[in-house]
C-alpha cells in the first residue's frame, strides 16, 4: 500500500470549500471523484487545511494510500486528465506511510490580496477584496507586529469552530504594496477557523484609523470575537504553501 502526495492549486470560486459536503460541490469530492474513476475504488484524501468557500490554493497538500501499481508520477498525469479545469494537481510523489497530509505539517503560509482600485474589478473579482480607500500601511505594519509569537487566537476564531486548542504559534507577518494593491502573507504553525480573515478584516480597521495599532494584544487578551474586526471576503484568500 502506498502512501502519495499530491500539491493541488485550485480556483476555490465554484466550490463550498475544500470539505466533502452533501449535496455541495468540494475540493476534496472532485478530487475524489477523479480518482475512483481512475482506481475503480473508493479512496478518502486528507487535506493540510480546510479552505472555505470561495478561497484559493496554489500549494495545497493532500495525501491517500493506493495499492494500485501506478507509477507515482503518473498520478498527476492520471488526475489532471480527470479533474475540472480549475483544479490541477500540481505534483505527485510517493511518501512515507507516516506521513498525514494535516498532522505531518510544520508550518503554513496564506496570503491576501486587496485591490485598492476605485473601479471594481471584472477579470479578478473573484480574487481579490475590493476596498477602494486609503489604507495607512505604517499603520498596519505597526499592528502585525502582534500577532507575531504564541498567542491564544479564539478572538479571531470564526463560529462554531471545532479547535480545542487555540493556541498559534505565528511566525511571520509581512505586507506588500504598490499603488493599486496590498498583499499580506501569514505564516503560522496551525490556523484556527476564518483566523486569517479576521487578522485581515481587523488590519484592515487599523488601516482605515478605525484602530489603534497598539489594539491587537489587547484583542487578543479578550479572547472573545467580539474585540476583533470584520471577518473579510474569502476570494482574497490562498493557501500558498505547506511546510513539512
Amino acid at each position: 500500500m502506498a502512501t502519495i502526495k499530491l500539491t493541488i492549486e485550485y480556483d476555490g470560486t465554484a466550490y463550498a470549500g475544500w470539505q466533502r459536503q452533501p449535496n455541495q460541490p468540494t475540493i476534496q469530492g472532485a478530487v475524489e471523484t477523479a480518482l475512483t474513476r481512475i482506481t475503480k475504488q473508493q479512496i478518502s484524501i486528507i487535506a493540510a487545511g480546510r479552505t472555505d468557500a470561495g478561497v484559493h490554493a496554489r500549494g495545497q497538500v493532500a495525501s491517500f494510500q493506493s495499492d494500485k501499481s501506478i507509477p507515482v508520477d503518473k498520478w498527476r498525469l492520471a488526475l489532471n486528465s480527470a479533474l475540472p479545469k480549475d483544479i490541477s494537481v500540481v505534483s505527485s510523489e510517493q511518501v512515507p506511510e507516516s506521513f498525514h497530509a494535516r498532522y505531518s505539517a510544520k508550518e503554513k503560509l496564506y496570503e491576501y490580496r486587496i485591490s485598492r482600485h476605485p473601479a471594481r474589478p471584472a477579470i479578478d473579482r473573484n480574487r481579490v477584496w475590493h476596498l477602494p480607500c486609503d489604507l495607512d500601511t505604517q499603520a498596519i505594519r505597526h499592528a502585525m507586529s502582534g500577532f507575531i509569537g504564541r498567542h491564544d487566537f479564539t478572538s479571531f476564531q470564526g463560529p462554531r469552530a471545532s479547535t480545542s486548542d487555540p493556541m498559534c504559534v505565528v511566525s511571520q507577518v509581512s505586507l506588500t504594496s504598490d499603488l493599486m494593491t496590498l498583499t499580506i502573507q501569514i505564516q503560522a504553525n496551525r490556523f484556527l477557523k476564518q483566523m486569517v480573515r479576521t487578522i485581515i478584516g481587523t488590519l484592515t480597521e487599523v488601516g482605515r484609523h478605525k484602530r489603534s495599532p497598539d489594539s491587537v494584544t489587547d484583542i487578543l487578551q479578550a479572547k472573545d470575537r467580539r474585540a476583533a474586526g470584520e471577518t473579510a471576503p474569502p476570494q482574497g484568500l490562498y493557501l500558498l504553501h505547506v511546510w513539512y
